[in-house]
């Protein structure tokens, strides 16, 4: 019986699209999770140049769903947006695995091979521009139980159920991301990229085969606003606030009271009297937009206070794996751990202690805190960040021995230090998803207007897009003010026994630090003027 409570409103159309979003996990871990080792091995980028390429490439793919969704919310169907950008995603990957195929045939033509991968890396970011955001609302809408509002209580019905829906969502893709970057990163550090880049192609077709199969089971729903035009009136709003600002600074005092009363008299955004009254009438499916704009700026703050968060989620795909490609990976006489697959430590943790969050943790905090959801939204992401900056501590202790133990064989490209204690770095980094990331998603797509939904999902994958674009640029400025003019003897050094990237998790640990004391008294300023 408490299973059957446990997966409550969660029905077969959920189950599969959360099967379905674990399968485009596997394609795209497939061929992110390992990519660092092609840039630098196959297209023969420096240390530098591949993580600021990678970090962009996913900083580009990350904020590209926050423009996409909001078209989709204003002129698409979520169901229209997956199919067209599944499209474009296949096309991508086919693209990508001909590329690879192309560079082993033809080693010394790097040039075209570099443009080829450019191209087709950035079409994987089109097409999943338009498939995440929109998949993950499309899914959370079979829930059956929007009320057209943002959800506003922690102890209603539907918050319980979009809160275990997302749980279970993210759960599905880590499982995905488990296989994508365990297995894959194997194939192609043994049996060649073709085949590395081809199978996560073939599961991506499946996926797509898999959620036009199930049809049957989807509630569709009617997605039209009064005039078609939210985010255009969205746009007027935000202008209309600002010239408002702008007219309280250089207006007389009696003037500007004056147009304060024909603002509190008449609407901000001019509408015909049918269109009026049809706003009235369907107010569960639709908000007015000078609300709507307010509900997403009141965001902004918390979003930028994620965003060092999102920084530090960008270092295992990067200088996580660069470390381990120097250390000892042999498991017997013949096989070797390939650096990526430790990115598994991660999604593992996740698949093994996100079913214990509401039948161990949940009840256990709510002795303390009293609250029927065991902590808030808030709390929940803040304990995320918390496990992040020790992480990072962790990340740059173990570093640093790793150089210590480096200087004694300075000839040599690995050291005798076994790759396996990057684990706890790993392993807290799920943990911290398990609170930050799946947080993130509930608070993001609950804070926004139901006709916004595909936007809020946008945004909460827009905070590790930027976080990308600001460790690309991170890496820059570090990489340009620690290198000596003519060498590469700065903090990313091509040779790992001269780099210095504890001193660089130093760096992440302290600013992820302060952004949490930022987000923590944020947080209670919020809770002492309600």
């Amino acid at each position: 019986m408490a299973e059957r409570q446990r997966f409550m409103g969660i029905n077969k159309a959920c189950i599969l699209l959360i099967v379905i979003s674990g399968m485009e996990r596997f394609a795209f871990k497939g061929v992110a999770s390992n990519m660092v080792t092609y840039l630098t091995d196959v297209m023969k980028m420096s240390n530098s140049s591949a993580a600021k390429t990678l970090n962009s490439w996913v900083g580009f793919t990350s904020m590209l769903p926050l423009i996409v969704a909001a078209l989709a919310d204003s002129y698409l169907d979520k169901y229209s947006t997956i199919l067209a950008s599944s499209v474009l995603y296949v096309a991508g990957l086919l693209a990508l695995t001909s590329t690879a195929i192309r560079c082993s045939w033809n080693p010394m033509n790097k040039i075209s091979s570099a443009s080829s991968l450019s191209w087709s890396l950035y079409m994987i970011s089109l097409g999943q521009g338009g498939y995440n955001p929109s998949l993950q609302a499309f899914g959370a809408e079979q829930l059956g139980d929007d009320n057209g509002l943002p959800c506003t209580s922690n102890n209603d019905q539907s918050s319980k159920k979009k809160s275990l829906f997302f749980q279970w969502w993210y759960f599905g893709v880590c499982c995905g991301s488990l296989l994508g970057v365990s297995v894959m990163s194997y194939m192609q550090d043994t049996l060649g990229w073709g085949l590395g880049f081809a199978i996560p192609t073939m599961a991506m077709v499946a996926s797509i085969a898999m959620f036009l199969c199930g049809n049957r089971f989807y509630t569709h729903k009617q997605e039209r606003n009064i005039d078609g035009k939210s985010f255009e009136e969205i746009i007027q709003t935000v202008k209309a606030a600002i010239s408002k600002m702008i007219n309280r600074w250089n207006m007389p005092t009696n003037d500007y009271n004056v147009v304060e009363l024909e603002l509190q008299e008449k609407a901000l955004c001019t509408r015909d009297p049918d269109a009026i009254e049809g706003f009235r009438e369907n107010s569960s499916e639709n908000i007015h937009p000078f609300r709507a704009a307010k509900r997403v700026l009141h965001l902004l703050p918390v979003w930028l206070m994620l965003l060092m968060f999102a920084v530090i989620f960008q270092q295992p795909a990067t200088f996580f794996t660069k470390q381990g490609m120097t250390m000892r990976r042999n498991i017997g006489t013949k096989f070797k751990i390939p650096p990526a697959a430790l990115q598994s430590a991660i999604t593992v943790s996740i698949i093994i202690l996100m079913p214990l969050y509401d039948p161990c943790f949940i009840p256990l905090v709510r002795v303390l805190t009293r609250n029927e959801k065991g902590i808030s939204v808030t709390q929940r992401m803040g304990i995320g960040m918390f496990l992040s900056v020790i992480a990072m501590v962790i990340a740059a202790v173990t570093e640093r021995k790793r150089l210590q133990i480096g200087k004694e064989t300075p000839n040599s490209k690995s050291v005798s230090f076994s790759i396996f204690w990057l684990l706890p770095q790993y392993i807290l980094l799920g943990i911290s998803d398990i609170f930050t990331v799946v947080g993130m998603q509930e608070f993001f797509y609950s804070e926004v207007p139901v006709r916004m939904r595909t936007t809020g999902i946008a945004l909460y994958t827009s905070v590790f897009g930027v976080g990308s674009f600001l460790s690309a640029l991170l890496i820059f400025l570090i990489d340009y003010f620690t290198s000596s003019r003519g060498t590469k003897t700065g903090w990313f050094s091509d040779d790992m026994n001269e780099a210095r990237l504890d001193k660089y998790y130093w760096f992440l640990a302290v600013s992820s630090a302060i952004s949490l004391l930022t987000f923590v008294v944020y947080c209670r300023f919020l809770k002492s003027r309600t």
